[in-house]
């Protein structure tokens, strides 16, 4: 597939920092750079979502932990020429939101995160110079006990998640999870964002295109508020 653009995918997870992650941050690295994609943002699962990181631990310890697979995916990428973006994806009893635009320093300083409810995360977020996408809102799976919605406590919504409708996918896949998610952003006009939710190296396509190179995390939520993007992938095709 020839990319017009810079393709960036928006939701990638490992096996470092997710349980449920079966490749490791650098070979996730190298799979996308052999795709093509001009970067990753490393979204693994947070304390009280799917982790891989022991609980037990102190929180220093526990988010130097939680960061190796993202650490080990920057590494890689900064060899082979890969940009790797820190987020993470935080669970609310199966509730998720995908965080941007903060950095490990960041969660060092800020053990509150941990224990915040919806709205004290996006207080906290916002604070931090970061931005909120509420994941795959309307996806239903046993581990999903209802569809939550908080309009506002996001700043984005994550309208196409590729497992949903990618040929290759082989899970949760349900087109109308998409569609439900782009209508609900259309209608409280909040800026969508689209990734793949990858957990292995077998590609099933997904992300965000734009038109420039983007500079670091900071940059990405400025391009998602902007509306930058000039195109989202479904793994199938694009949608403008």
């Amino acid at each position: 597939m020839q990319i017009n653009g810079y393709l960036y995918d928006t939701h990638v997870h490992t096996s470092e920092g997710s349980a449920c992650g079966q490749n490791t941050g650098a070979e996730m690295a190298r799979a996308y750079q052999k795709a093509g994609y001009a970067g990753i943002v490393v979204t693994d699962h947070f304390f009280y979502g799917n982790t891989a990181a022991d609980r037990s631990l102190p929180w220093k310890d526990w988010v130097e932990q939680f960061c190796k697979g993202y650490e080990h995916a920057k590494e890689e990428g900064d060899k082979i020429g890969l940009q790797i973006f820190f987020g993470w994806e935080s669970g609310y009893h199966g509730t998720e939101f995908l965080i941007y635009g903060l950095n490990k320093e960041w969660l060092l300083e800020h053990p509150e995160i941990k224990d915040a409810d919806v709205k004290e995360q996006y207080e906290l977020v916002h604070a931090g110079g970061g931005i909120v996408s509420h994941a795959h809102p309307f996806r239903e799976e046993d581990y999903i006990p209802e569809i939550r919605l908080f309009p506002d406590c996001v700043d984005a919504v994550e309208g196409i998640n590729a497992t949903h409708e990618s040929p290759a996918s082989t899970s949760h896949k349900n087109i109308l999870y998409n569609e439900k998610a782009i209508a609900y952003a259309k209608e409280h006009g909040l800026p969508i964002t689209a990734g793949s939710d990858q957990h292995t190296t077998r590609m099933i396509g997904g992300g965000m295109l734009f038109d420039r190179k983007l500079s670091d995390e900071k940059d990405f939520c400025r391009a998602v508020l902007a509306g930058e993007a000039k195109a989202y992938w479904n793994g199938s095709e694009f949608y403008g």
